[in-house]
């Protein structure tokens, strides 16, 4: 707690002890849904949504949300439908190393990727579980890409992981 009973990170007070603002948030939580009909889940979503996704291709669509600020995608890529991962996603190198750091201290095995290409885009990125067994991607997005890549770091991130490599 800061001195007069504010959270750090949470609010920082202005020039006026009475007027509050919202520090800017950086990161965007990420989560990836493997799905069995696209068009379908596409309907689903952006009706529960209220919005239409940013990126939409035969395989694969994705919901840039600020109210939650999530990055929320569906594919048909994963190994069964259902939640197939969540990760964090940061908007600078600088952030993408504060996030590693956490991830060493947390402990676990980290499998860092580097540059890649993944569901349409190019970025740096890495993976890691949780004490549950679920998979979490952390990345920085450095480009579109026109297709999906080809899932050699995903799916051996995935084995990597389940010891099937």
């Amino acid at each position: 707690m800061r001195p007069g009973g504010l959270q750090t990170g949470t609010l920082e007070a202005c020039e006026s002890p009475r007027i509050l603002k919202r520090s800017v948030a950086m990161k965007r939580l990420h989560v990836h849904v493997g799905v069995e009909d696209i068009s379908n889940a596409v309907g689903f979503y952006s009706a529960l949504f209220a919005a239409q996704p940013v990126v939409v291709k035969p395989d694969y669509a994705k919901w840039m949300l600020d109210d939650p600020r999530v990055n929320f995608a569906i594919s048909t890529r994963g190994e069964q439908p259902g939640l197939d991962h969540l990760g964090i996603q940061v908007e600078s190198r600088d952030e993408l190393q504060e996030v590693y750091a956490r991830l060493r201290k947390a402990g676990g095995n980290i499998i860092e990727h580097g540059q890649t290409t993944c569901c349409y885009a190019k970025s740096e990125k890495s993976w890691t579980d949780d004490p549950a067994g679920i998979s979490w991607e952390t990345f920085f997005t450095t480009g579109e890409s026109t297709d999906y890549g080809d899932g050699t770091g995903e799916r051996g991130a995935h084995r990597a992981r389940k010891g099937v490599l």
